[in-house]
């Protein structure tokens, strides 16, 4: 199945002071895809990133709160196309792979598809880098299933139906594991095609600050955890309550049948204490999955209610 013709198609660039980068990341685009529409959303750089890239014909549009989150809630709000293409402002990814990423996002029906990273050069992928990309697309795997080997990609092209279902609740750079969630609590059809990546340009430095973000992609995944799968979290807690309680709770009971006397009188409230926790946990969790199911159920309409892609 071909690419229709009246498809539109939307390149989405977030940008925080790429003016080193931010020309030719236009230029590039420009020539593989002369029919996009090429979007910058300047998170409020402090250099000429947004003066350079509307001189470079782009439409340029400005976010002050900081944070790529922010920046893609805003993308996603503000413009309407039947395909768009997200990437990173700084001229690592490769833009001759755009048309094959849209290709294969129409040939195959599919919501997303991810450009898997693969380094065209020696270092342009810090090795510290793919060891923490792998522990959290494990850490989702287990989690909510596997799906995508790189779950951290900026590069991506995503159905209108994907963009406006999809809710935007985070800030930063845990952004683009959110949009992986989404598609697997959705169940939506996604693909990944590996795509070269390259060093950053001299003069272009990276915003990315590996321990702190790398902890808020983490909270972010154990937040989607009791958010997605509540009763799955909260049954964890009921097992270690019960689990707790119990070790205390068995050698009470013991004593009483070789003595007819509770001497422990602490560790009988403790185990009590604990029992009801473990069943408040279960209470919760069961309470919180069906809200989750609403919530889930309104999203899946949301998402059927959006028209196709063309």
């Amino acid at each position: 199945m071909s690419q229709p013709a009246q498809q539109s198609i939307a390149v989405l660039i977030p940008c925080f002071n790429e003016a080193t980068t931010i020309e030719t990341v236009i230029r590039d685009f420009r020539e593989q895809l002369p029919e996009a529409t090429i979007c910058v959303f300047d998170n409020n750089s402090t250099d000429q990133t947004a003066e350079i890239a509307r001189n470079a014909g782009a439409e340029v549009w400005t976010e002050t709160r900081r944070g790529k989150g922010n920046v893609v809630r805003r993308m996603f709000a503000e413009i309407e196309a039947d395909i768009y293409l997200m990437v990173d402002g700084d001229a690592t990814y490769d833009a001759a792979s755009a048309r094959a990423m849209i290709r294969e996002l129409n040939q195959k029906g599919l919501d997303m598809v991810v450009g898997r990273r693969v380094p065209a050069v020696s270092g342009a992928y810090r090795a510290g880098h793919q060891v923490g990309n792998q522990m959290l697309t494990n850490a989702v795997a287990r989690i909510f299933g596997y799906l995508l080997t790189d779950i951290l990609s900026g590069y991506r092209a995503m159905s209108r139906r994907f963009v406006k279902s999809f809710p935007a609740m985070s800030s930063g750079f845990e952004t683009e594991t959110e949009l992986t969630i989404h598609s697997l609590q959705l169940r939506l059809p996604v693909g990944e095609i590996e795509t070269p990546y390259f060093t950053r340009p001299q003069g272009s430095s990276s915003k990315l600050n590996t321990g702190p973000d790398g902890f808020r992609i983490l909270w972010t995944i154990v937040r989607m955890f009791v958010l997605e799968k509540p009763f799955q979290f909260f049954f964890i807690l009921f097992l270690l309550f019960l689990t707790a309680a119990s070790m205390l709770f068995i050698p009470v009971l013991l004593e009483y049948f070789e003595t007819g006397l509770v001497l422990k009188f602490p560790s009988l409230i403790v185990a009590m204490a604990g029992y009801m926790m473990a069943l408040l946990c279960l209470v919760m969790g069961t309470l919180l999955h069906t809200a989750t199911l609403s919530r889930l159920e309104a999203r899946r309409f949301r998402y059927l209610d959006t028209p196709k892609s063309g």
